[in-house]
């Protein structure tokens, strides 16, 4: 199969995307595809293994009814709809019918606690929160906390005041008329998370966010109409926006859906996937490459697939090298954000260097800057930053909603800064050097030093902590805490398990300390904030002994 992209300069030169004043994707994009009847959207496979398939046409249908829903229940345009569904295929109906409806969705994850989600609904003020018969319990337990809801639907059996999402859908209509929506009307909110303070909203727009994943479906997925994707991700990530929505979609291929809730993840059970399922184009995070490489992969068959993927963090150019051998497919990494598309990849149309993240994508001028603005000499490293002026890209993020000191903090000049440092070679390669900030990324989750401090510091046997990011060779980082004891209180390994599981159940699991070390003090500056970087360094010094 031919390539989407073939010449790579060629394609950066003339490649434009034109953003419409008035714009509603799932009219234009989808519905577009829906024109042919039997058209494969999404095939999903149910937790015991039943596949179900959906045509374009049949989730426009469904997705038309959800939104007709939201106006039957009285949720005006602009309002928030918070999702927090495993991967059932309402989701993607879900989604859909909140764009049509131009109300503004909002996806996390249900590895959300209650504190987590008590902060999201009242920051975001939602008012309508969708979620399954699992996690009902925790809406519950924090709806006396959050005024702004005042609908809540079920997917499954309802009950206490909950509506269930399949009766709404029956009663609904299936025929809706377009909005007739501005481009730049809100569209669809993913928190990201900050070093400083709790998640940050990032807002993405009706036209420049969807329009902007053609970027990601066209040269990096290399999706076409006759693809069967595959992402391994969570719904409650904008990875999934990316490469299991926008991205596929734009290019009329289908999607491929393993609801695999309540199993542990078994790379074995994983790779028989591409046996059981004509898969064509495939993407997992660098932590599932890692594991599945140390199966005997000769064993596998992978009869349709043809192109593979990873994001999130660096892949390993050892682990690309024992893929390809065990399976004939390089993967090709991208690089990108919650506030954007995909900014830079390594592409079927250039050369590879290991270690590299690959040139800018196509739409995008990439430089390394200073601490003033300016853009630095080749070799030199400095903070990875987009061109967004004079012109903003078309898949950039509007702002952080309701925080503009941290809208204009990540500006500067005519740049928007990623907080990732990088260097950048005299062919235009990217090479990735770590984050500007706290930021730790274990397992491709994103996750803010503060909040695990502030869920420590509540413990009464903490009198000050301090998390960072340490070296793991499966997981790219783990969580480290380093730990103050309160007056009282003395070292030992039952006390650092019961501060992990404290972690656990008052944040999300993914984010506990893995390691914890108890220290007398933590290196401060004068004004008295925490020195992570001293503590990272000391981390680093001991690894290299």
């Amino acid at each position: 199969m031919a390539r989407n992209m073939t010449d790579y300069a060629e394609t950066c030169r003339t490649f434009r995307l034109d953003v419409p004043a008035r714009y509603n994707w799932a009219f234009e994009v989808f519905d577009g595809w829906a024109r042919d009847p039997g058209k494969l959207a999404l095939l999903w496979v149910s937790p015991d293994g039943q596949a179900r398939r959906f045509t374009y046409a049949e989730l426009a249908e469904r997705s038309r009814r959800f939104a007709n829903v939201l106006a039957g229940l009285g949720v005006a345009r602009g309002e928030r709809v918070f999702i927090m569904l495993p991967r059932v295929f309402q989701w993607w109906e879900i989604v859909l019918g909140c764009l049509r409806s131009c109300t503004v969705s909002s996806p996390g994850t249900t590895l959300l606690t209650t504190k987590d989600l008590e902060y999201r609904l009242n920051v975001s003020e939602a008012s309508v929160v969708i979620t399954d018969e699992d996690n009902a319990f925790k809406i519950d337990q924090v709806l006396a906390a959050c005024p702004s809801v005042k609908r809540r639907i079920v997917v499954g059996r309802a009950g206490g005041g909950w509506l269930e999402y399949e009766a709404l859908m029956q009663r609904a209509s299936g025929t809706l008329a377009h909005p007739d929506n501005a481009s730049g009307d809100p569209m669809m909110i993913y928190f990201t998370s900050g070093t400083t303070g709790y998640p940050k909203m990032v807002l993405h727009t009706h036209a420049s966010y969807p329009i902007g994943h053609v970027i990601t479906g066209k040269f990096w997925l290399d999706n076409t109409p006759e693809d069967l994707h595959w992402t391994i991700s969570d719904t409650g990530w904008a990875q999934a926006a990316w490469t299991c929505l926008f991205g596929p979609w734009n290019m009329g291929a289908a999607l491929f859906v393993w609801d695999a809730r309540g199993k542990k993840f078994e790379p074995g059970e994983t790779l028989e996937m591409f046996e059981r399922f004509p898969i064509t184009t495939f993407f997992a995070p660098p932590t599932a490459y890692r594991m599945f490489v140390q199966e005997p992969l000769a064993k596998y068959k992978f009869p349709t697939l043809r192109h593979c993927l990873g994001a999130g963090e660096a892949v390993n150019p050892e682990v690309i090298e024992a893929w390809r051998e065990g399976t004939g497919h390089h993967i090709y990494e991208g690089y990108g954000q919650t506030e954007s598309v995909l900014l830079a990849a390594t592409f079927p149309a250039t050369p590879w260097k290991p270690g590299s993240m690959g040139p800018a994508s196509p739409g995008h001028v990439i430089g390394i800057v200073d601490d003033d603005g300016h853009e630095l000499p080749g070799g030199t490293e400095g903070e990875l930053a987009v061109r967004v002026k004079p012109e903003r890209p078309v898949g950039m993020f509007k702002e952080y909603w309701r925080n503009a000191e941290a809208t204009a903090k990540c500006h500067r000049g005519d740049w928007y800064l990623t907080g990732d440092r990088a260097s950048m070679d005299e062919d235009g390669y990217l090479w990735f050097v770590g984050r500007a900030d706290d930021v730790i990324n274990s397992a491709s989750y994103r996750i803010g030093p503060f909040e695990v401090e502030s869920v420590l510091v509540e413990h009464a046997a903490v009198a000050e902590a301090a998390v960072i990011g340490k070296a793991d060779a499966l997981r790219g980082e783990i969580v480290k805490a380093f730990v103050v004891l309160a007056p009282g209180y003395a070292p030992s390994d039952a006390l650092a398990a019961e501060l992990q599981e404290h972690v656990k159940t008052v944040t999300a699991p993914y984010k506990y300390p893995r390691e914890i070390e108890f220290v007398p003090d933590l290196p401060k500056t004068i004004s008295g904030k925490i020195r992570r970087t001293e503590l990272r360094q000391l981390e680093r010094a001991r690894s290299q002994k």
